[in-house]
């Protein structure tokens, strides 16, 4: 089950905590948030519907006239607070800049005011003769967007990642060689806690590409890096966590090595399994699973378009191989998924170790069609009805982003400037 909206390309999609809101980021610098209607009795299959919420634009384009560099309004990240109150409170971060919001609503409004007429003017004094008690009256809801706070100048390079701490009480931002832990309340200072800018830029060798926080333990935190690394990192044993506690690296085959072996061993993403047990990867061709009790190689590995591997050279040419794909899990961690070329996406059973691909587009995106597993042949392979040959595929229709509802199988694939919410309304499983 789906349907689709359009908007600028999107650039981050992020579930709240409890799956009732799904934000979109786009290249724009708005954030757009849906929010899931109510079942209805006349209508059962109403229910998982996500429609508008509130629309906001968040950064705008900036310009840094020390470095004379354009600063981008692109939203890169969005990550919801956990709710506390009424009110939702939401990060989003563009190259520089990351600020929080508080979104509200607001079905009341008072009246009877005795020192203001309707308009909202003051009144003279000498002309109140007698005092009344405000009220509050109903009115048409609305939603109200308010910035809140904005962490700024705290990054030279772009950053890449944002994760609110357990705590609740303070979040880490990760640009390509730094990563700093800020409190939500305070926006003038933050302290570095990674640093692997090496004292000469010529011998740098790889980068920071993403971090994440233990989503029960607040003073562990992962960071993932472009040589193919995880370090896990635990913020009681020192002030500055460049000396990690656990490495988890895989081993290189040497008779599989070739000029793009480092280039697509870089990790796009990682994330924390909702236990807190395991990790998920993502790097071009694969998606790894590792638990934190074993760092010498992954628990798994799950091939998601191997058939590119003799394509590498031209992905190489049209830059696709730089390519940063994200990863999900579901609510359970008994399924991972994660985009990849056609608009297609993938998705892996880790229990049944089956696994199914299937595609965003407009044809699918009817309500209630059901989408059908798609199968890409290798170049000079066998092929079979509906299979779609490697050489026909679009690489200009990717699916990088991608997130899971927290509980329910719901989906939210964003495909370049869509927005595709699908829905398993019979299977305990998504496929």
């Amino acid at each position: 089950d789906t349907f689709c909206v359009w908007t600028d390309i999107i650039s981050t999609v992020e579930f709240n905590h409890t799956g009732e809101l799904l934000a979109t980021g786009d290249k724009g610098g708005r954030v757009v948030i849906f929010q899931r209607e109510p079942e209805s009795k006349t209508e059962p299959f109403s229910q998982g519907e996500y429609n508008v919420y509130s629309t906001f634009q968040s950064h705008e384009p900036e310009f840094d006239y020390l470095k004379s560099l354009e600063i981008e309004e692109k939203i890169n990240k969005i990550r919801w607070l956990p709710q506390q109150n009424a009110a939702h409170f939401l990060l989003s971060t563009n190259d520089k800049t990351i600020k929080l919001w508080k979104v509200s609503e607001r079905d009341k409004r008072p009246e009877g005011y005795n020192l203001k007429d309707e308009e909202g003017r003051i009144k003279d004094i000498s002309t109140v003769t007698s005092l009344q008690v405000p009220v509050l009256k109903p009115m048409d809801l609305m939603v109200e967007v308010s910035p809140r706070r904005v962490f700024a100048n705290a990054h030279t390079y772009h950053v890449n990642s944002i994760s609110v701490n357990s705590d609740y009480e303070t979040y880490m931002s990760a640009d390509d060689l730094r990563i700093n832990l800020w409190h939500l309340d305070i926006t003038d200072r933050s302290f570095n806690i990674v640093d692997i800018k090496p004292v000469n830029m010529e011998d740098l060798t790889e980068v920071i590409t993403a971090a994440e926080f233990h989503p029960h333990h607040c003073n562990l935190f992962v960071y993932s890096s472009s040589k193919g690394t995880l370090r896990l990192c635990d913020m009681r044993e020192a002030a500055l966590c460049d000396k990690h506690s656990k490495l988890f690296e895989e081993p290189e085959d040497p008779s599989a090595r070739s000029f793009f072996s480092e280039i697509i061993s870089s990790v796009s993403d990682v994330k924390f399994s909702h236990s807190g047990r395991y990790l998920l990867t993502r790097d071009y061709l694969t998606a790894k699973v590792w638990d934190l009790n074993m760092e010498s190689k992954p628990l798994e590995t799950y091939q998601v378009h191997d058939y590119l591997r003799s394509k590498l050279c031209s992905l190489y040419e049209n830059d696709c191989i730089f390519d940063k794909f994200e990863c999900a899990w579901n609510g359970s961690d008994s399924v991972i998924m994660t985009g990849a070329y056609n608009n297609f996406f993938r998705m892996f059973d880790r229990n049944t170790k089956r696994d199914v691909t299937l595609e965003a587009s407009r044809e699918s995106s009817k309500p209630r069609a059901v989408l059908k597993p798609r199968r890409v042949c290798a170049a000079g392979g066998k092929r079979r009805k509906d299979d779609i040959s490697v050489d026909s595929l679009d690489f200009t229709k990717k699916i990088l982003h991608t997130a899971w509802h927290p509980t329910e199988n719901i989906i939210a694939i964003a495909a370049t400037n869509n927005l595709y919410i699908f829905q398993d309304k019979l299977n305990s499983e998504m496929h």
